[in-house]
């Protein structure tokens, strides 16, 4: 009677036991979604077509569309000069749960970090059909609308050790420059950081904007902003609007 008693207890215990594994293998958590999920849907070409949008509040960036992938960054409300702070938006993706995710680029150092936030973080999406590109090799700046050339100009890029860095940017705030005769009439801030060191305001954020020295452009006089003539940058200044995706590359 004993022993059978104690067999009991036995088979009690195995099956608990192997109750306990089941339980732990069941929550066990399901793998992270990977950086780029296929079936992702695209937002911005950043050729003809981008779409960008303000941040509704400071929320994580992750590396991948989860909330347990690492954190990147937060958003943040306004840029280094208090304007109002906007990310271009790559992609959109919902997971097996319903929510859905948006990758954005992240204008920090260093440069070309994407992220993924909920979509909820971000406010109604802006479309724009507009793209800048810059060829420091051949020191050319070229707007293309709807993939059509709508301007070109001769531009001044970084020199040797303070060179402007290559990447996909985008265009975060724009302004008039007062009394800083050196930035021309109009600035116009972007989501890239020098390299090195930079003359622009804020740390380091890579400019596009006006000179007092004409006959500089085209050159590499820079530390690390995109200088135009005067007249340019007026006409840059009215084509570019904020989201706009800028290419810049050898």
């Amino acid at each position: 009677m004993r022993g059978r008693r104690v067999g009991s207890i036995v088979g009690c215990l195995v099956a608990l036991g192997a109750i306990g594994a089941a339980s732990v293998h069941a929550a066990a958590p399901a793998p992270l979604p990977p950086a780029s999920p296929p079936g992702a849907q695209t937002l911005s070409n950043e050729r003809t077509v981008s779409r960008w949008a303000y941040p509704q509040r400071r929320a994580i960036v992750y590396s991948r569309p989860s909330g347990r992938a690492r954190k990147v960054a937060r958003l943040r409300l306004l840029t280094e000069d208090r304007f109002p702070e906007l990310y271009l938006a790559l992609s959109r993706w919902v997971d097996p749960k319903g929510n859905a995710w948006v990758r954005i680029r992240v204008p920090r150092r260093p440069n070309g970090t994407k992220g993924w936030v909920p979509e909820s973080a971000l406010s109604a999406m802006t479309v724009n059909h507009r793209m800048i590109d810059v060829d420091k090799r051949h020191l050319r700046l070229r707007v293309f609308d709807h993939g059509n050339v709508v301007m070109t100009a001769r531009v001044g890029v970084g020199k040797k050790g303070t060179i402007t860095p290559s990447g996909h940017f985008y265009v975060r705030e724009k302004f008039h420059v007062k009394g800083v005769p050196l930035y021309g009439p109009r600035a116009i801030g972007t989501s890239a950081y020098a390299p090195t060191l930079s003359d622009w305001p804020g740390g380091g954020v890579v400019g596009l904007h006006g000179t007092n020295e004409p006959g500089l452009i085209p050159g590499r006089p820079s530390h690390g902003c995109i200088r135009l003539r005067n007249r340019d940058i007026l006409r840059l200044y009215r084509l570019a609007e904020r989201g706009t995706p800028i290419n810049i590359h050898n």
